[in-house]
């Protein structure tokens, strides 16, 4: 009950090119391939816009009074 042996996952491997066929697991294959490849290329271009928009710090605190309150209702 613990782990599946190769003959196993071939067994199963084996009834999904049944079911769904070669050319359909070919071309979802190929659509998560491109999902990946967006989502990596996203995350580089989103890093470097983030890097040279983002703000300096410089260590300095910013005092500050409250006048009033304010009642927001959701």
């Amino acid at each position: 009950m613990g782990s599946f042996s190769i003959w196993h996952w071939l067994i199963v491997l084996v009834i999904v090119m049944l079911v769904f066929g070669t050319k359909k697991l070919r071309n979802i294959g190929a659509d998560l391939g491109g999902a990946v490849r967006g989502f990596k290329d996203g995350m580089r271009e989103g890093g470097s816009a983030e890097s040279g928009n983002a703000p300096q710090v410089t260590g300095n605190t910013v005092e500050g009074e409250v006048k009033g309150k304010t009642e927001t209702k959701a």
